[in-house]
């Protein structure tokens, strides 16, 4: 047995390659594995080389790897056979090992950054819905409704994250919550958690396609008027003074057009700018010139370094909110039994088109367990996770209360609070225009990120590969830019997608998988009490009337 003395690699100067290919401190990444020929360094000092015996060790551990599932974990080569962190090498498929030194070189995320990660990923378009959300459910009602979704919502999150621990003898540490559904659910549950996690997907692509073409609309009327001069005046319900508000789904009677502008152009010019620039009709089509060719690209990492302005959209809401709120003041009047012409009941039985905006809006269950993983103190998961929630739930009750509350009641009604509420504010308004060009410039850099995600799991499901050709790429796009285009068209209700939506892919990995797998769990260790059932029963159920009461509302 002297072979089994020989080194596995000839000794030489090369050192510097693929140092941020992988975290050492990680053992499950510590593993044998090669990287692309492009990645290695060839300049004049020699490689060093992997001896016969490394590199048929190194194919042995691949094809074992590949004869099981990810969740499979019997094939994998385990970790007391691992080298350390300072005896870590990694092959390529040419023969060359680079030794990777013991310092983690993907870097580590204090509490404060992933504090920051989790609120600015769960910010999103639904922020735009919470006041029409409170507005269905009754002001005080909504409020208590929003406080109770989040602790519930945090509280299956918090199920989710551990969740792995509570498989015994398997290591978890790599694993996704797609892993731990298959190992409890087999087959069936890797497959429903695809398909709930692609409705959340494809779902949030809808509501970007409908919410870009309303903001690219706006601003093109907002630029054009400006432009040629002219002035237009809402043939609709609205205030007067600088920080106008309107009322576009009431229009004033004896009036057949939903606008009337007073300009120094030529009509005829001005008629073929309405037909060719349309909201419904013209606009979610131009769309498709820009954003079909980049769902194509390969990778997203160019449209990533853009997720800054999802902060500074955000950002600029609250000002934007909070300014309003201050020239308007508060227009609030607390009514529980009597019926008022310009303010809503504290309680409706409208309230369940609340919570299903609300499941979408604290909805971060399928890639929480990613979020967490680079946290510097693991130890603090929970911590930092329930502070992101609670900053999350903060921003959604302050933007809902001051929208509602400063919305001028009288003149208006509070039914006149939109699906969107930038649209209570009129398209020649500046401070909206500015908001909405954040956000249009935001959701064309995230919504190829979407695309990206949707291409990763349905094809890598169907496939085993994310992108098997262009063709299989641009189909599936064309299918989902179809989604959008048709709804944008017809049903251009963001609403009712958010709550359909959330309610849908909520009912999976919010309510019902998390508490059946802490169930299995104890009950598998013999630890499942009643009360423990009881209560875990109770959100299945609440995550099903969730769902069921959107297709009455």
């Amino acid at each position: 047995m002297d072979s089994d003395d020989n080194p596995l690699l000839y000794p030489s100067l090369f050192e510097d390659c693929a140092k941020d290919h992988f975290n050492t401190a990680d053992t499950t990444s510590r593993r044998p594995f090669h990287i692309d020929p492009s990645y290695i360094t060839n300049g004049n000092e020699i490689p060093q080389r992997v001896t016969m015996q490394a590199s048929a060790m190194n194919k042995r551990i691949h094809y074992y790897s590949k004869l099981s599932s990810p969740s499979e974990r019997s094939l994998v080569a385990p970790d007391h056979v691992l080298p350390t962190q300072e005896d870590t090498y990694v092959y390529s498929p040419l023969g060359t090992a680079v030794k990777i030194d013991g310092a983690d070189s993907t870097g580590k995320n204090s509490s404060l950054v992933t504090i920051f990660m989790i609120w600015n990923t769960m910010m999103g378009t639904s922020i735009l819905s919470i006041p029409w959300g409170i507005k269905q459910a009754g002001f005080t009602s909504g409020v208590c409704i929003l406080l109770l979704m989040g602790l519930i919502t945090l509280y299956c999150c918090y199920r989710i994250v551990k969740s792995r621990g509570e498989i015994p003898f398997i290591n978890t540490s790599s694993w996704e919550f797609p892993d731990v559904c298959q190992y409890y659910f087999g087959s069936f549950g890797q497959f429903s958690s695809l398909l709930f996690s692609l409705v959340s997907l494809i779902g949030a692509m809808i509501v970007y396609w409908v919410l870009m073409s309303n903001f690219l609309f706006n601003t093109g009327k907002f630029i054009y008027n400006y432009v040629n001069h002219i002035n237009v005046t809402e043939v609709v319900l609205s205030t007067n003074g600088s920080d106008k508000v309107i009322c576009p789904n009431i229009i004033i009677p004896n009036h057949s057009n939903d606008s009337m502008e007073d300009y120094f152009a030529n009509g005829t010019e001005f008629q073929e700018f309405q037909t060719w620039w349309n909201k419904t009709d013209t606009v979610p089509f131009y769309l498709i010139v820009v954003l079909l060719p980049l769902l194509n690209f390969r990778s997203p990492s160019f449209f990533a370094k853009f997720n800054v302005l999802g902060t500074v959209s955000v950002v600029y809401l609250l000002s934007l909110v909070t300014f309003k709120a201050v020239r308007q003041g508060f227009h609030i009047r607390f009514q529980w039994n009597g019926v008022e012409d310009f303010f809503v009941p504290e309680f409706r039985t409208s309230f369940p088109q609340l919570t299903g905006i609300l499941t979408l809006a604290f909805f971060i269950h399928n890639c929480v367990i990613t979020l967490l993983k680079n946290n510097k103190k693991p130890e603090n998961n929970v911590r930092d996770l329930s502070i992101a929630y609670l900053l999350v739930g903060l921003t959604y009750v302050y933007v809902g209360i001051m929208v509602f509350a400063s919305f001028p009641s009288p003149p208006l009604t509070k039914e006149c609070i939109q699906q969107n509420f930038l649209d209570n504010f009129p398209s020649s308004d500046i401070l909206a225009f500015v908001a909405r060009i954040f956000l249009l410039f935001q959701m064309m850099t995230v919504y190829p990120l979407l695309g990206y995600l949707v291409r990763v799991q349905f094809l890598g499901y169907l496939f085993g590969n994310s992108y098997p050709s262009i063709f299989h790429v641009l189909a599936l796009n064309v299918v989902v830019v179809g989604f959008g285009v048709v709804m944008a068209r017809f049903c251009p209700n963001i609403g009712m997608i958010i709550r359909f939506s959330g309610a849908a892919c909520g009912l999976a990995f919010v309510f019902v998988y998390p508490s059946l797998i802490h169930m299995i769990a104890l009950y598998r260790s013999e630890k499942l009490k009643w009360p423990s059932a009881i209560f875990h029963v109770c959100l299945i159920i609440l995550g099903v009337a969730n769902l069921g009461a959107q297709f009455f509302m």
